[in-house]
């Protein structure tokens, strides 16, 4: 019964998304992200440990979102998972391998203090503003926004990355912001 209810209100609540015009608008903001970081806690605890966090924007689909995750870093496996149209799935399972005398959660990082998804969601619309009064570019569209974390673990190297692409079409650009906000660089 419970199964069913969770089922229903799945349901109910991707239906209703579906049938609101400019969600697309709303996932793209720091309110949206914050949302899609709950969601993150939601199905993987707030405990969580990643090494990959993706979110990509399809129109046909809608909100594309790829984790690289774990509970127990010291398990030394993950899992990928995708959720696309309100539904979780997992892709593959990894076996990770770390330098001896490390521990494995000091190549992940967790979302909170540090790291944040209303953080990226506020330098996308930070990043569509700059389009505007540089580039003349209005009703730009996120493509792809992630949290590029280095392999060694360091988190004064990690990056916010957001990819966005006029509404038309044509060249996309990409900011890659330090975990402050600050900018490091923009590429089109």
């Amino acid at each position: 019964m419970k199964d069913l209810r969770f089922t229903i209100l799945t349901l109910a609540l991707a239906a209703f998304l579906f049938s609101c015009e400019g969600i697309s608008d709303h996932a793209q903001t720091a309110e949206g992200f914050t949302e899609i970081e709950n969601e993150i806690k939601k199905n993987f605890g707030s405990n969580a440990y990643f090494t990959d966090i993706n979110i990509s924007y399809i129109e046909s689909i809608g909100n594309v979102i790829s984790v690289t995750v774990t509970s127990n870093p010291e398990s030394l496996r993950m899992g990928q998972w995708n959720q696309s149209q309100g539904v979780w799935k997992k892709e593959s399972e990894i076996s990770l391998e770390v330098p001896e005398g490390t521990k494995a959660a000091d190549y992940m990082y967790q979302l909170g203090d540090k790291i944040n998804l209303a953080k990226l969601g506020e330098l996308i619309e930070k990043s569509k503003m700059r389009l505007e009064s540089e580039k003349s570019l209005k009703n730009s569209i996120l493509t792809m926004a992630f949290v590029n974390f280095p392999d060694t673990g360091d988190y004064s190297k990690a990056e916010y990355v957001v990819r966005l692409e006029p509404k038309t079409g044509g060249a996309s650009f990409t900011f890659s912001y330090k975990l402050d906000g600050e900018l490091i660089k923009m590429d089109s």
